[in-house]
């Protein structure tokens, strides 16, 4: 029924209450009520009536093609009819009443108003929300656009309502929604709703014990007596590499995995001594490691064992990039470029080699890019490339003489680098950080103006629309790409910043002197710190682990005693690699994280823990 009939039935029904008012002592029949009735039956649908023997689905079709907009419009015109049908009823038994000879009580403006009020909330009391007719599945559809306090709100409506707000398909999305379990199917969990309560349980708890610094410490070692050289993680993967020729590739969810000893090629273990490892970098997939020699082994995470690949370049290793998503391998010895792949049946070989026009000093792969079309970035002297195997030869995106590019990282659409500003440019800011985009090419946003050099630039880590770096002036620092204005910066290491990394709500910072410091981003305050003896080269956190590695930077010391003929190292020159986990229960107390390193062996400690002035307490 259109609006227009609408307003027209309830001005003739206001009309006929007000004569059956005025004219009380002649009641009408029950037939003429009916009869009544009837006709407006009639009218309100529109003309056409339901037969007994006529399905509803016709009913709907006939209205719809009357210009109703909705199956609802019926079903509110019944409930106006029945509501007028009891009121007619109720008007002829008073009228009836033997007590009608008695004067009526004139009934004011204001009652009828109260009354037409109440009437009109009754309507909308009775009349559900969802017609009986709406699909279940385009309910869902609704349903899903609601957040977890909107479906709670929803369940307690009704018992339609119920059910709709505890489909498990709607929670399954919301878990996948969130970051839990983003791999999942819908049949791994049978209760998606009670799935997504625990994952939420479990992140709060990991994030206080964050803060707290509770958690578990454990020292990766496997070469006592050899310095600690490079060390890559990648989620549950951690690989290192040694002054004694050995890798080591630790499973953090599996300690006692086969895969964790890796043998070096025939080449370097035949020669005495073996040769330093210079770089090592690992995927969930396979993990490589590049000697002092020029040799590059690959090997799968999976089984370890044997290189499955093994080549040799011409002079040594400057850099080595694993791309973190597919099975793409780039290393860089001098001016030359390298690029190895895996094709379908899991053999590596040769898909690109370039020569650039001077010595190329850092490398990274884009993430995101298809094994046979992946892109390089490269900084050379005061030059930033991208290298396309598709391309006949890279092509350079920055080059400005006399200003060095001193750091550079990629995310999947954006290349951020550091430049260092010298002579009169140095009063036009100071030092900046460039950031262009790799699709075109070309320069979106500069930020910085530090009179220090950054040191460590990261944005694939970072949160959406932001980059965290470190300086040489002991700040770290946080830019918004959007805005190109400072979210945060930090006072942190005395030494310079070496390491650093950031999510939604935190920063770990690694620097010159050994700390390893966990910042909160909102409120720009220190958690927690802890330190070592030497340089944090290396930091990174997931959801509940935090790995750092303190790399020395003489990579040949002395013995233990000054006598000593070996050069086997002592172990406070040889480095350490240590892993947090902080899924733990934090009521418990043996599972707070000791501050002070220093132990009986040494001569002096680090008293950063109250509680522990003196280390030899535990004796």
């Amino acid at each position: 029924m259109a609006d227009d009939e609408l307003v027209a039935f309830r001005k003739r029904w206001k009309e006929e209450l007000e004569h059956s008012e005025q004219h009380s002592s002649k009641a009408q029949s029950p037939s003429r009520a009916e009869e009544h009735g009837s006709l407006e039956d009639k009218d309100a649908g529109g003309g056409l009536t339901q037969s007994e023997d006529q399905p509803e689905y016709v009913s709907i079709a006939s209205g719809l093609l009357d210009g109703r907009t909705s199956p609802l419009l019926d079903r509110i015109q019944k409930e106006r009819t029945r509501r007028k049908r009891q009121h007619l009823g109720i008007s002829s038994a008073c009228n009836t009443n033997p007590q009608q000879d008695q004067p009526q009580k004139q009934v004011t403006k204001k009652e009828k108003l109260v009354d037409q009020f109440i009437q009109d909330l009754n309507e909308v009391n009775d009349i559900p929300f969802f017609d009986i007719e709406l699909p279940y599945e385009l309910a869902l559809k609704i349903f899903q656009y609601l957040t977890c306090a909107e479906l709670g709100r929803c369940a307690q409506v009704s018992q339609a309502w119920r059910v709709l707000a505890e489909d498990d398909g709607l929670w399954f999305k919301m878990c996948i929604r969130e970051g839990f379990y983003p791999n999942a199917s819908m049949s791994d969990s049978p209760c998606w709703k009670s799935t997504l309560r625990d994952c939420r349980f479990s992140a709060n708890t990991v994030r206080t014990n964050w803060k707290s610094r509770v958690g578990s410490l454990s020292q990766l070692q496997f070469e006592l007596g050899k310095v600690l050289c490079d060390v890559s993680t990648c989620d549950k993967f951690v690989l290192a590499g040694y002054t004694s020729g050995d890798v080591r590739l630790w499973d953090t969810l599996h300690w006692d995995s086969a895969a964790s000893y890796l043998k070096t090629n025939s080449l370097s273990a035949a020669t005495d001594p073996r040769p330093f490892v210079r770089h090592v970098q690992v995927n969930n997939a396979v993990a490589a490691a590049a000697y002092e020699d020029g040799c590059v082994d690959l090997w799968s995470t999976e089984t370890g064992g044997e290189p499955i690949h093994h080549y040799q370049s011409p002079g040594e290793i400057q850099a080595v990039a694993l791309s973190p998503d597919s099975p793409v391998l780039a290393s860089v010895a001098g001016p030359n470029v390298r690029l190895d792949h895996a094709d379908d049946r899991g053999y590596w070989r040769s898909l690109h080699q370039a020569q650039l026009p001077r010595h190329v000093e850092g490398l990274v792969l884009v993430p995101g890019r298809a094994t046979q079309h992946p892109l390089a970035a490269l900084r050379a002297g005061e030059s930033v490339y991208l290298l396309d195997p598709r391309e006949e030869k890279p092509w350079s995106i920055h080059s400005v003489y006399g200003h060095p590019v001193t750091c550079l990282d990629t995310s999947d659409c954006y290349v951020a680098f550091g430049v260092k500003r010298s002579g009169w440019a140095m009063h036009d800011g100071g030092n900046k950080i460039h950031v262009c985009s790799l699709e075109t090419g070309k320069p979106v946003v500069s930020v910085g103006g530090s009179p220090g050099d950054f040191t460590c630039i990261n944005v694939k880590d970072a949160p959406p629309h932001l980059l965290v770096c470190g300086n040489k002036d002991r700040r770290v620092r946080v830019f918004d790409l959007r805005a190109a204005s400072s979210v945060a910066s930090l006072y942190a290491h005395h030494l310079g910043v070496t390491a650093v990394q950031a999510d939604d709500w935190k920063i770990v910072s690694g620097g010159g002197e050994g700390l390893v410091c966990v910042w909160e981003l909102r409120m720009r305050a220190k958690l927690w710190e802890m330190h070592n003896r030497h340089p944090v080269r290396h930091v990174r956190f997931n959801t509940s682990t935090l790995v750092t590695a303190n790399i020395p930077d003489d990579k040949s010391p002395r013995g233990a005693c000054i006598t000593d003929d070996d050069l086997t190292a002592h172990r406070r020159h040889r480095g350490v690699i240590c892993h947090y986990d902080f899924s733990e229960d934090a009521s418990s107390q043996d599972h707070v994280l000791p501050i002070c390193k220093s132990n009986y062996m040494e001569t002096h400690g680090y008293n950063y823990n109250i509680g522990l002035v003196v280390p030899y307490d535990r004796l």
